[in-house]
């Protein structure tokens, strides 16, 4: 079992900048795939950026050049920093870490999630 706590959250104008935690704990793997999702109201969870478990990292189209995910491993700990924050980036941000034994998945744990407004 992973526990996620994230933090980092809230409200922002057009241009500005948040950082996003997610510290995790539990049964923690070095073959893990680890990063953000978000959901809008009325719209559907999407990856935001993630490390996967084949060590690549990936970022949806929409925020490439503007958010960067990073990791302390040493910590358990991943990171997203958004820059440039426009409102259609306002959505429930999840921490997500899925666990590998070899190829097969584990397990799959979701934080709570943290509201991130951006609005004038």
């Amino acid at each position: 079992q992973v526990q996620l706590v994230e933090s980092g959250g809230g409200l922002v104008q057009p241009g500005g900048s948040l950082r996003l935690s997610c510290a995790a704990s539990g049964k923690i793997f070095i073959n893990n795939a680890m990063g953000w999702y978000r959901q809008a109201p009325g719209k559907q969870r999407e990856l935001v950026a993630v490390f996967t478990n084949v060590g690549s990292t990936n970022y949806a189209d929409s925020v490439k050049g503007r958010f960067t995910i990073s990791r302390d491993n040493a910590k358990n700990t991943v990171y997203l920093q958004m820059n440039s924050l426009k409102p259609e980036d306002t959505a429930v941000y999840y921490c997500n870490v899925k666990t590998f034994v070899g190829s097969i998945r584990t397990s799959d744990s979701w934080g709570q999630g943290t509201q991130v407004t951006v609005s004038s």
